[in-house]
């Protein structure tokens, strides 16, 4: 009789982007969409914190800068992991600040290639 296979995990991750910018959030949502990844959007804090009452993501990219509640003050009510896109270079000292969130992952500087995009969406996922 032969061994029995093992279920292979095929469950999609899914992302949520968060950017106050259509075009950017249009195109992120495109492009994670293609590479597999479910995607929810939201254009600020706000409507990110409503949006987790009735899905937690696996990861949220979340920009810095954006009308509404501040995103530092949004940040530790989101749980779910953190990965930051920012278009403003972050001193070492508001880095800092901002990782007190222990959900907070990472940072990604806009504009950013869409290759180190997926490597960094994947590593953060898989984590």
């Amino acid at each position: 009789m032969p061994a029995k296979k093992k279920p292979i995990n095929t469950k999609k991750k899914t992302i949520m982007v968060v950017d106050d910018e259509s075009d950017i959030r249009d195109t992120v949502e495109e492009v994670l969409k293609r590479n597999g990844y479910d995607v929810i959007t939201a254009v600020n804090a706000d409507d990110c914190l409503d949006k987790l009452k009735k899905r937690t993501p696996d990861l949220i990219l979340l920009d810095i800068m954006m009308p509404g509640t501040p995103v530092r003050i949004a940040a530790p009510k989101m749980k779910a992991k953190i990965a930051f896109l920012s278009v403003v270079r972050v001193s070492e000292a508001e880095k800092e600040n901002l990782l007190k969130s222990k959900n907070v992952v990472g940072f990604l500087e806009k504009p950013f290639d869409i290759d180190t995009l997926l490597k960094k969406v994947k590593k953060l996922t898989e984590a």
